[in-house]
């Protein structure tokens, strides 16, 4: 309850730049342009889904390698509160990633700027959504169905939580930054993915919600049996802790701590949420993780 009210209050501070972000003004491909034709191809790409009656934006950036008749993995990044895909795009820098590495990322927009997540935003069926966009880009771009993965920051964080319990199946990992696994609906015992989902994770110290994503967190490594195991690599410099667990189903769980960040994207160089002195790059150590962990059948 008091992360609800706390969050609520800070999405009134949101609207006039506070924490959980803002939106930009609309720029040249932003969502004020008219959507193109879809044609497979390398390139940036502004598309519409139509999902529950609605009409769905979303940005779609395949890299220079891009072939359609090779399956690319894909990675699904969600935006914060107010926020656009546009947004989400600018602050991880995922494009320069996926040109280097050869997958395809999706930028949606929230309806109204957010996303129907734990504890806010709407009532729109954003699960729904992303398992629509996730099987059109399979059957229409030639995504891997085992490589798919989910990533966000706060709103979107705290999306990418809720489908990768309710979109059985269809989530190989979820790299969750400056969000967490909390409210209502994260309550019962068994809500929990019914097949092995794995999570990697970034905790600012001096982000307000800070105790709650721990929180949710031990919750989660609890009703999935996790267990400590030693971490893959060093943390690095003061102030950064990494810990590593393995879960019963098979699927792994790493947590970055960073004390001195707030609620912020490590490593990001523009954006309002940007936190470029964070110590490490929230970017390419979410891209290692996921391509560590393709979906386990």
């Amino acid at each position: 309850m008091r992360r609800t009210i706390a969050v609520l209050a800070g999405l009134v501070l949101a609207f006039s730049g506070g924490a959980c972000g803002g939106e930009r003004e609309p720029g040249p491909g932003s969502a004020s342009s008219a959507p193109q034709a879809e044609r497979p191809a390398a390139g940036d790409h502004r598309l519409t889904l139509r999902h529950g009656e609605l009409d769905r934006d979303y940005l779609l950036h395949a890299p220079p390698g891009y072939d359609p008749s090779l399956p690319s993995p894909l990675v699904i990044a969600l935006h914060f509160y107010p926020g656009s895909g546009a947004a989400m795009r600018e602050l991880t820098g995922l494009d320069a990633r996926a040109d280097r590495e050869n997958f395809l990322v999706a930028y949606p927009d929230g309806k109204d700027g957010g996303f129907n997540a734990l504890i806010c935003c709407g009532s729109t069926d954003d699960v729904g959504f992303l398992s629509a966009l996730t099987g059109h880009l399979i059957d229409a771009w030639g995504v891997d169905p085992a490589r798919v993965y989910l990533t966000g920051i706060s709103n979107g964080g705290d999306m990418s939580f809720r489908a990768a319990v309710e979109a059985t199946g269809l989530f190989a990992a979820i790299g969750v930054v400056s969000g967490g696994y909390s409210g209502p609906r994260t309550e019962p015992d068994d809500y929990v993915p019914k097949r092995p989902v794995s999570v990697i994770t970034f905790v600012g110290g001096q982000d307000r919600f800070a105790d709650t994503f721990r929180q949710g967190v031990r919750t989660w490594q609890q009703r999935l049996g996790c267990r400590p195991v030693p971490a893959k690599s060093p943390a690095g410099r003061a102030g950064v802790t990494r810990a590593d667990a393995r879960c019963a189903d098979g699927s792994d769980v790493t947590v970055w701590s960073l004390s001195d960040m707030g609620h912020s994207w490590p490593g990001a160089t523009s954006g309002q949420l940007a936190a470029p002195d964070a110590g490490l790059v929230a970017t390419d150590l979410i891209w290692e993780f996921f391509a560590a962990h393709p979906r386990r059948l």
